[in-house]
Parts: structure tokens; C-alpha cells; sequence
């Protein structure tokens, strides 16, 4: 909702509006409406606003007294014909609106006068812009270079010879391709027709030279009349040459906020370069704290594992301590000695009865901390000790007697 203070913009203003934004470029459409407010909605406020050179050429006047008999006698046709004319048409806009002020085609308007003026006039002619009014404003600011506007009147007395004798002479060609952009549309046409509502032409020909100035599209010269090649040359001049400054301390300063712009670009990469490789060292740094910290608890889970084997071979022992027989005299004749051989090279002697199974070996074996795998010697008086090998799977074994294995009264397991 608008507020209080502002009302809203009747068809007519909002037209001026988007006329003026079009001439001046001002990207902001309140400081246009601000600016058209504080002028009382005044189109040609630019003009008010800015110093504009003009150059009007005025039609000569009559020579001699036949000249001037025939200014007098057509004097009041003339006059009748355009009271008329001007009569009709603002009768006509009350009857028909002006079909002119409905753009629909912009650019269908430029290339269809363009092959008109090409029809009429030849080919030789200075390079027309085939875009909008708005996109030749917007090129012309974006490339620093002067904008020539061209308003097409084709009912105009003096149109013919200017185009034929003026816009069209190579020398005039040379120049305007050389220097400046060039958009040409006839007022017929409603493209050129709301060029020339935001422009305000008093007469045709007309051209208007437009530039970027204190960073806005600007009118900065206005000719007007039926003017000769030559003079138009010295013209264009006259008011590049005055207001190149402008275009040059535009450009200035348009270099420095690039080179501004690219060194704080150059920044930004230096600092986000510098900030991946920190955020790369902190994550190398992390996986090495992550790998020792994993190492470490490998270690310590392995301590803490070998320190509950031991002690549960620890407590297996006492518990294979307490279930031993006890020892049978070294004189009993049903007793056999048995050395277990350890794999320390230590060695662990105990005598056993024959009728006791291996099981008792085997406790033996488990309090001295032997192995899985280990030899039984038999040692017979006179002969060399005797060996069985008791492999994995010796559990079916263990039922087995004492007597069983061999009768020899020593033995190394």
C-alpha cells in the first residue's frame, strides 16, 4: 500500500516517468518520480536541469520581391492547412487514441524504418543501431560513447534534402561510425514517436546527442533545422570536444573500481586459498590424533587382554594346583616319573601312578604353563629314551591311562 503522502500516478505520468528513466538513465524509478515531482511533471526537466547546447538552423527567408509575393500568398494557406491539421488531430484524439502511443513492436519499428530510409535513400548511410532507444541508451553507457539520436520526420519539408545532401555525405558517415552510436527511428512509428514525447523536438530534422554524464544518460546537444553537411561536422565536434572530459574521468574511474574490484577479488581468492590449506593441515592434524588415539586404545585393549589371559591362567593353575594327587614315592614300583619340558627349556618333574589317567599330566602341564604340542620320552633301563608325540586333538586321549602310553619308570613330556 502506497504511503499517505504519495498518490497515485495517473496514465499520463506514469508515461513521463518511464520516458524519463529512458532518457536519463537513473536506475531508480522514486529520484525519477522525486525529481519529474520537484518540476512539476515536466518532461524537459534535463533541460532545466543541465547546460544543453543548441543549435537551431532557421529556414531562410525570402529574397527579392518575387520570393517575398510568394511567402505572402501562401501565408494564409499555410496557416489555414496547419490550424486545420492541428484541429483534426485533437479532435481525432478524443474520437481514436493516437495509435502511436501503444508500443508493441520496438524493434520491428527500427529495422522497418531502416529498410524504408535504405529504399529511399541508398545504402551509403551511417551505421543504424538495430535495437531500442533503451538498449542503444544502455550500450552507449556500458561502452563510454556518445549516443547520436536521429528523429525521422516524414512529412517534413526539409526531411528529403537533409537526409540526401547531409546524412548520407561520407564525410558525415565517417564520423558519426567513427565516434559515436547511431539510433534513427521515423516519428510515425511508436517507438520513435515516444522518443520524441521524452525529447520534445521543435522542428525536423532533429538530433540529439546523448552521454554518460555525472553517471547518467544526458542530453548534452540539440540540433535542430535543416542543416548542411559541413556544419553538422563541426557541430558533432564542437560538442564531443566539450564534454570529452566527462566520457574520460567516467572511464578514469570506471578503470579504478575494476582494478578495486579485481584486487579485492585477488584478496578473497588469497584468503579462501590460505583458509583450505588451514582446514587442510587441521584435518591431517585430526587424522593423526584420530590414528594415535585408535593406536593407543588397540594397545591398551591388548594389555588389558593379555592381562585377563594371564589372569585366568593364573586361576586355572591354583584351580589345577588344588586337584593334583598327591606325589607317589620314588621307590613305589607302580609309579613312573615324567619331566616336562617346557618351552622355556625348563624342565618340571613329577612322579604318577599308572593307573591315573593324563589327565593329571595335563594338570601338570597347564600349572607349568606347557604347550599344546609336546613329546612323550619313555626312557627304558639300558636303552635310549622312547618317544610318542601327542598331537591336537589329544583330548580323546585324556580318559586314557598312564600305563597305557608305555611302562618305562621315566619319561620326558
Amino acid at each position: 500500500m502506497a504511503a499517505p503522502e504519495e498518490r497515485e500516478l495517473t496514465a499520463e505520468q506514469t508515461e513521463k516517468l518511464l520516458q524519463f528513466q529512458d532518457l536519463t538513465g537513473i536506475e531508480s524509478m522514486d529520484q525519477c518520480r522525486h525529481t519529474l515531482e520537484q518540476h512539476n511533471w515536466n518532461i524537459e526537466v534535463n533541460t532545466a536541469d543541465h547546460r544543453i547546447y543548441s543549435y537551431v538552423v532557421s529556414r531562410p527567408q525570402p529574397r527579392g520581391l518575387l520570393g517575398w509575393g510568394y511567402y505572402f500568398i501562401m501565408l494564409p494557406f499555410r496557416f489555414t492547412y496547419y490550424t486545420l491539421l492541428d484541429i483534426f488531430r485533437f479532435a481525432l484524439r478524443f474520437i481514436r487514441p493516437d495509435p502511436r502511443s501503444r508500443v508493441t513492436d520496438p524493434v520491428g519499428d527500427i529495422i522497418s524504418f531502416i529498410h524504408m530510409f535504405e529504399e529511399k535513400y541508398g545504402r551509403i548511410h551511417p551505421v543504424f543501431y538495430q535495437g531500442t532507444y533503451s538498449q542503444a541508451l544502455n550500450d552507449a553507457k556500458r561502452e563510454l560513447r556518445f549516443l547520436l539520436v536521429y528523429l525521422h520526420g516524414d512529412d517534413h519539408q526539409d526531411t528529403d534534402e537533409f537526409c540526401r545532401n547531409t546524412l548520407c555525405v561520407p564525410e558525415v558517415v565517417a564520423l558519426i561510425n567513427t565516434r559515436m552510436l547511431f539510433w534513427a527511428c521515423s516519428t510515425n512509428k511508436p517507438e520513435g514517436y515516444r522518443v520524441s514525447q521524452a525529447l520534445r523536438e521543435n522542428t525536423y530534422p532533429f538530433l540529439a546527442v546523448i552521454m554518460l554524464k555525472d553517471r547518467r544518460m544526458t542530453v548534452v546537444g540539440r540540433l535542430e533545422g535543416l542543416i548542411q553537411a559541413d556544419d553538422l561536422i563541426n557541430q558533432l565536434m564542437f560538442i564531443m570536444d566539450a564534454n570529452q572530459t566527462y566520457l574520460v574521468s567516467e572511464r578514469l574511474e570506471r578503470e579504478e573500481r575494476n582494478q578495486t574490484q579485481v584486487l579485492r577479488q585477488q584478496q578473497d581468492e588469497a584468503y579462501l586459498a590460505s583458509l583450505r590449506a588451514d582446514q587442510e593441515k587441521e584435518r591431517k592434524k585430526k587424522e593423526e590424533r584420530e590414528r594415535k588415539k585408535k593406536k593407543e586404545e588397540e594397545v591398551q585393549q591388548q594389555k588389558l587382554a593379555e592381562e585377563r589371559r594371564r589372569q585366568t591362567l593364573q586361576e586355572e593353575k591354583e584351580r589345577k594346583s588344588e586337584c593334583l594327587p598327591p606325589e607317589p614315592h620314588p621307590d613305589d614300583p607302580e609309579s613312573v616319573k615324567i619331566i616336562f619340558k617346557l618351552p622355556n627349556d625348563s624342565r618340571v618333574e613329577r612322579r604318577f601312578h599308572f593307573t591315573q589317567s593324563l589327565t593329571r599330566c595335563f594338570c601338570v602341564r597347564r600349572v607349568s604353563l606347557g604347550p599344546d604340542l609336546f613329546n612323550l620320552e619313555e626312557k627304558d633301563y639300558g636303552k635310549r629314551w622312547s618317544k610318542n608325540t601327542l598331537l591336537k586333538g589329544w583330548d580323546s586321549l585324556l580318559p586314557v591311562k598312564i600305563r597305557s602310553i608305555g611302562r618305562a619308570r621315566d619319561g620326558i613330556l
